[in-house]
């Protein structure tokens, strides 16, 4: 597989996550957020899953990591404020970044 079809799987892949995220927030947040804040959101996201080394945690003995989405939430919040994004909400930031768990979770099943 080529370069190109990696980034069309992964485009692919981010708009079912924004979707499901969407459709995750409660009502009163659904219009806070963009498309394209989604997007950057969960760009962030995977950001910090690769620079915390929290996926080179070792697992519990069902096979989970624990990911401290507190931690994700600030990161996101402080990486928007450096590159001029948001202004986001962590409160509400949260919800986008447990949406995103929610769906990979799905994934899973």
């Amino acid at each position: 597989m080529g370069q190109e079809d990696d980034f069309l799987l992964d485009a692919e892949s981010d708009a079912q996550t924004v979707e499901f995220i969407k459709s995750y927030l409660p009502q009163d947040l659904k219009d806070k957020f963009t498309d394209d804040d989604l997007y950057y959101i969960i760009d962030v996201i995977a950001e910090y899953y690769t620079s915390s080394e929290c996926l080179e945690a070792e697992p519990d003995e069902e096979g989970y990591i624990d990911i401290d989405l507190d931690k994700v939430v600030d990161y996101v919040v402080e990486a928007a404020k450096k590159e001029g994004m948001g202004p986001y909400n962590a409160e509400d930031v949260f919800f986008v970044v447990q949406g995103e768990m929610e769906y990979g979770d799905s994934l899973e099943e």
